[in-house]
């Protein structure tokens, strides 16, 4: 792995072709106006022969880097041998291959005993299949989403999601949600799941009996808020005593991102339903999955589906990603040392400046208090070959999601130049005054 520093170009794209032809709903090419042509490892290149260090990760699609040589070769192989590209439900060997792996590597060893629901291709399709299930089961319509969540964009997980510009698109009501606060919502003093047993236990309270309560045990687009082993506990136990099922939504936290497989390994509780996508293909490949306790499966057949639930190449990515990655606890205990890594330099960077971090694992970030000058601060590290993005309630939070194969000499290069890039950008009149 090469640790020569991101070499970034100055020339932007001609733009015309996407300025006459792509809707205005893009984003991410806003903010990083290039035209790029290849990734491999952790490096994004440019068609002017730039090179960027990647910190986002597709926002935690590409934990394992770039076109990975173990899933590339296994994905190529194949292809060569004309093995089933799209299968909707049907069995083949790549499914196959991928439940076994799922089976052996994932669940047998953890202890958890779960069926796997090939929902459509992205996280969205996940969360729609979890909160449906949920209702199909408990016969309620309720669903208990938390303050700052995000679970995606059709109107089902929408509904869930908290953020109001996202919600805002929607053109119609997005009902049968209640929003209740996450852990530390009020601060450290108010113990927010007290409030919602409380709620819940009050007839009078307003708050009808969910059939769900939907989580993110880190709040990947929220701000990298982090719920604690305890509160996440008390929040299994009410579901449990309430007669809801727990969902955990580990699209962006699970995969490794927070340290484990899943996010909420060795807290002491066991969702009910959990929600998968991002980087469960392993190399970038749509794919989504909900895992639920085998009781709960009672779909009639067809009664939820989607034409590309059978993406074959992703199961390929997918199983060859567990098999390399998880079969032994290497990969974990090298994600963990990076992990603490990050927490140090993200920490020495925010005591710097009177500023805090959020986070866990391989999903942390700092704190900047506000949109403009965190926007100015991953500018800058763009400007300087580093592709990082924010994320928070008003954007104010700048995110690291560097692949979990990552380096550390490249890990600190990369640390080096959002470490330069704040102190700079603080240090300006316009700086210090929106301090």
């Amino acid at each position: 792995m090469s640790t020569t520093l991101p070499q970034p170009t100055t020339c932007k794209p001609d733009t015309a072709i996407y300025e006459r032809r792509e809707s205005a709903v893009r984003s991410y090419a806003r903010s990083m106006p290039r035209q790029f042509n290849k990734a491999e490892d952790v490096w994004m290149h440019d068609n002017q022969g730039g090179r960027y260090l990647d910190f986002l990760s597709g926002c935690s699609t590409l934990n394992y880097g770039h076109n990975h040589p173990v899933l590339k070769s296994a994905l190529m192989d194949y292809i060569a041998a004309n093995g089933i590209t799209h299968g909707l439900d049907l069995h083949t060997d790549a499914k196959e291959a991928f439940l076994d792996t799922l089976e052996t590597v994932i669940l047998r060893p953890r202890g958890l005993n779960y069926r796997a629901m090939f929902t459509g291709p992205t996280g969205t399709n996940a969360v729609e299949a979890a909160i449906k299930l949920a209702r199909k089961v408990t016969g309620r319509e309720l669903v208990i989403a938390f303050t700052n969540g995000f679970h995606g964009m059709t109107l089902g997980a929408l509904a869930c999601t908290g953020n109001a510009t996202k919600r805002g698109g929607a053109g119609v009501p997005l009902s049968h949600v209640a929003h209740e606060p996450y852990d530390g919502y009020h601060g450290p003093d108010v113990d927010t799941a007290e409030l919602l047993e409380r709620r819940l236990a009050d007839p009078s309270s307003g708050l009808d009996a969910p059939a769900a309560i939907l989580v993110e045990t880190v709040q990947g687009e929220g701000g990298l808020n982090v719920a604690s082993a305890p509160w996440l506990r008390r929040i299994a136990a009410i579901a449990r005593r309430h007669g809801a099922l727990m969902i955990v939504d580990d699209i962006q936290a699970g995969c490794g991102r927070t340290g484990g497989f899943f996010s909420f390994e060795d807290m002491g509780f066991v969702p009910d339903i959990v929600t998968m996508a991002k980087s469960l293909s392993g190399m970038g490949l749509p794919f989504a999955l909900a895992l639920f306790r085998p009781e709960l499966d009672q779909w009639s057949p067809g009664e939820h589906n989607g034409t590309f639930r059978g993406n074959n190449h992703a199961f390929v990515t997918a199983a060859a990603a567990l098999r390399h990655f998880w079969s032994d606890g290497q990969f974990q205990q090298d994600v963990a040392r990076r992990s603490g890594m990050l927490e140090r330099r993200l920490d020495a960077m925010a005591a710097e400046h009177g500023l805090s971090t959020r986070g866990r694992g391989m999903m942390r970030g700092i704190d900047l208090g506000s949109g403009e000058i965190a926007g100015t601060v991953t500018a800058t590290c763009f400007e300087r070959g580093l592709i990082i993005e924010t994320s928070g309630a008003h954007d104010e939070v700048v995110k690291v999601l560097a692949p979990l194969v990552i380096d550390d000499a490249l890990l600190s290069a990369g640390l080096d130049i959002l470490e330069s890039s704040i102190r700079e950008t603080l240090a300006t009149p316009y700086g210090v005054a929106a301090e």
